[in-house]
């Protein structure tokens, strides 16, 4: 990763993939297969990156990075493929075999070290050692291989066990060394080993406060009441119970919790106890657990009410042990209990699965046909999201660019408003949406966008191809120029930057940067079609027809709904005098884009080279209803009508061209042709 980051391509596929090692397998599973799939990529390597983005999909079905990569590549499969049926049983068998040997692992953990315990222990009630397990992972001074991990109760969840635990003890580290009971007098427990503390605790029995040995008589009735079997009419199940307090279960962090209270410090891993804190518990207890390092602060309350009874005196010899009746009845209704929590979770997992693949199914058809620019089918995909995922701001700057490539600004530009107002910092798309507002001549928009993207991120290249749009609509070229390789400068994998670039060297009639441009985009990613279609439009402004119609028509390869491409493949066979081909293709533009009056001009201009002037007055009273103030239309109409000797027309619609004031470079020869229109043909100018 850290020479991808430095555009070390080389080092980096060398670090997965050694030359020395041509066996070796890709580190880290789905995400290096990812890496290498976009070194590949970068490099030009096409069908290899596809492979490796197909492969960490294989690996991983949820990693969306691979599936999005394929798309980009126009090589993904349907996403109901991927994010299949088999899909989702083949995730919830992998959830199941976890869990299950996470279990397994948890339970043999336990058997291991709970064989160990002394006799003493013995006198610690079920409902005491349940209330031990939230000091499961804490290290003990005076036993380096000993966790408190032996005090867990079955039903603690042990799902992220296995990420933080060293490894477990063996049972010759642990058959020799008691693990003590986590208590806040640890000294008093470690006197009670060397068999000296009920003589220590009565001497300074006269010195200290009397230590409450003896439960209040209420609680030790209610203890007591939920351990003895008592009928249904009068007390709930202890299954009933315990579904209430699967919340608490559940949101709990007590697989790796930390022992909190006056005297313990965190900050070296282990626990410290200081020997003068007093070991005294309130009836109603707080327990604080804080994670260092970032880590939110988790603050769990429990009342006299709660389920995890805190009990003043851990360890003491006047509390009888219940019976042995009492232990089975107890492990009975637990483990009843344990099974119906574990039916419950795997069916929420099994929900949870296919919802979530339902959605990546969706969303990645959506994309998939987005990529392919099938536009319309894409944002029938889209629109079959419920709300809450629709009215996102990715899903929006989706649908935002699907209008952008149909040519429907205004749609494009509120779609992208509305993905914009909603995720404000995020700036993928931003890029689009100022192109958008350049085509829209909302120039005062367009400048406030330019200048909240650089003040969110001035080092995205999104932000200063904005800021080069908002000069180029303003017809400042080279200011342009100068932001959109700031762009480049920033990430020269940007392809559009590059694009961006090839076009003002293009409105600046520097041929030769332009095409270097153009290039460089097409290295980037070699489906960006506009770069093809620039290389196009400037091999046809320099009259090189056979390459004009060679990159037009690959950008129409990558992009076959685009009216505009289509158009522009039409004007490159005409000038080629291919015109039966070019007339077909406009046909296609027109019927591409019926609002698009760019082919219907065209497709005049051809008529009129075959000399069939009245389709081609036909076609352009058509796209007067489109465009009733175009200069060149009426220009054109006006050649028509001097061909046709209607002279009277002609005059009239040169007239009406002079006075929707043409750009500079055609009013001088509509000027020209209204002078000549009662010369001879052979005696007017062939420029219109």
């Amino acid at each position: 990763m850290s020479c991808f980051r430095m555009n070390l391509l080389r080092e980096a596929e060398d670090t997965l993939c050694p030359v020395n090692e041509p066996n070796i397998e890709v580190p880290s599973g789905a995400t290096g297969h990812y890496l290498l799939g976009v070194i590949y990529r970068c490099t030009g390597r096409m069908s290899a990156a596809a492979e490796q983005f197909t492969q960490a999909l294989t690996l991983d079905p949820l990693l969306w990075a691979a599936y999005e990569e394929l798309c980009i590549l126009g090589v993904a499969e349907d996403a109901d493929e991927c994010f299949s049926e088999a899909t989702a049983l083949r995730l919830q068998q992998e959830h199941a075999s976890t869990s299950a040997l996470e279990k397994s692992n948890f339970a043999n953990e336990n058997r291991i070290l709970s064989s160990s315990l002394p006799s003493s222990l013995g006198d610690i009630i079920p409902k005491q050692m349940k209330q031990l397990h939230a000091n499961n992972a804490a290290e003990v001074p005076g036993y380096p291989h000993v966790r408190a991990t032996a005090l867990h109760v079955q039903n603690s969840t042990p799902s992220n066990i296995a990420q933080f635990d060293n490894p477990s003890p063996t049972a010759s580290q642990t058959s020799s060394i008691v693990p003590p009971p986590l208590f806040r007098n640890v000294h008093a427990y470690q006197n009670t080993i060397s068999g000296d503390a009920p003589a220590k605790q009565k001497a300074n029995g006269a010195n200290q406060p009397l230590r409450r040995k003896y439960l209040d008589e209420a609680r030790l009735k209610k203890v007591s009441g939920r351990l003895f079997n008592q009928s249904s009419d009068s007390m709930p199940r202890r299954s009933a119970r315990l579904s209430r307090d699967t919340t608490i279960n559940s949101n709990s962090n007590s697989n790796i919790s930390q022992f909190g209270g006056n005297g313990t410090d965190h900050s070296s891993g282990k626990l410290r106890v200081n020997s003068s804190t007093p070991s005294k518990l309130c009836s109603t207890a707080v327990r604080s657990v804080q994670v260092r390092k970032g880590k939110p602060r988790a603050t769990e309350n429990f009342d006299e009410g709660s389920r995890y009874e805190v009990i003043d005196e851990m360890w003491t010899d006047n509390v009888p042990a219940p019976s042995s009746s009492v232990s089975t009845t107890e492990g009975r209704f637990f483990e009843q209990d344990k099974a119906e929590r574990i039916m419950l979770q795997d069916s929420k997992v099994a929900i949870g699965i296919r919802e979530l693949l339902g959605l990546l199914r969706t969303l990645g058809e959506g994309f998939r046909l987005s990529c392919l620019f099938k536009c319309q089918e894409a944002l029938e995909v889209f629109r079959k999201l419920p709300e809450s995922q629709f009215n996102t701001g990715w899903v929006l700057c989706q649908v935002g660019k699907a209008y952008f490539e149909l040519v429907d600004y205004l749609e494009a530009d509120h779609y992208f408003e509305l993905a914009h107002r909603l995720s404000p910092c995020t700036l993928d798309g931003m890029d689009i949406y100022s192109t958008v507002l350049y085509h829209l001549n909302a120039e005062m928009r367009l400048s406030y966008l330019a200048q909240e993207l650089i003040s969110i991120d001035r080092l995205s290249p999104q932000a200063w191809c904005a800021v080069g749009n908002c000069f180029a609509l303003r017809k400042d070229h080279e200011t342009a120029l100068k932001n959109f390789q700031r762009a480049v400068q920033l990430d020269s994998r940007f392809a559009y930057a590059h694009t961006l670039c090839g076009h003002e060297y293009s409105a600046l009639e520097d041929y030769e940067n332009s095409l270097k441009f153009y290039r460089c985009a097409l290295q980037v990613d070699e489906r960006h079609y506009n770069a093809w279609y620039g290389l196009g439009v400037v091999y046809l402004r320099q009259e090189k027809f056979e390459f004009a119609e060679h990159h037009f028509r690959r950008a129409f390869q990558i992009n076959p709904r685009s009216s505009v491409l289509m158009c522009y493949l039409g004007m490159a066979l005409h000038s080629l005098k291919r015109n039966e081909e070019a007339l077909e293709m406009m046909e296609k533009a027109i019927a591409a884009d019926k609002k698009n009056p760019l082919p219907k001009y065209q497709k005049a201009l051809i008529l009129l080279g075959l000399q069939k002037y009245t389709e081609a007055l036909e076609e352009l009273e058509r796209l007067k209803e489109i465009a009733p103030h175009e200069s060149s239309m009426y220009a054109l109409m006006g050649k028509i009508y001097k061909q046709l000797n209607i002279l009277d027309k002609a005059v009239f619609c040169f007239g009406i061209a002079l006075d929707l004031k043409p750009p500079a470079a055609d009013l001088a020869i509509i000027k020209s042709a209204m002078e000549k229109v009662h010369l001879p043909d052979e005696l007017m100018d062939d420029d219109l």
